[in-house]
């Protein structure tokens, strides 16, 4: 191997380790971002929750 052949070898490592991070980094936000969509879900199904609403119903014939 002469000079060149390792700097390109080591430039191709640099590179892939950053395509690695912002690979992670992006992971990170996807699933940071799936699991505040499912509070919000859950926070909006508790408060759709009525229990008194259907109890009682009134029929006129």
């Amino acid at each position: 191997m002469d000079v060149s052949s390792i700097a390109n070898l080591s430039m191709y490592m640099a590179q892939a380790k950053t395509l690695q991070e912002v690979g992670t980094a992006v992971l990170d936000m996807a699933i940071e971002s799936n699991q505040m969509q499912g509070q919000n879900a859950a926070a909006l199904m508790e408060s759709a929750v009525n229990p008194g609403v259907g109890s009682m119903i009134d029929i006129s014939v």
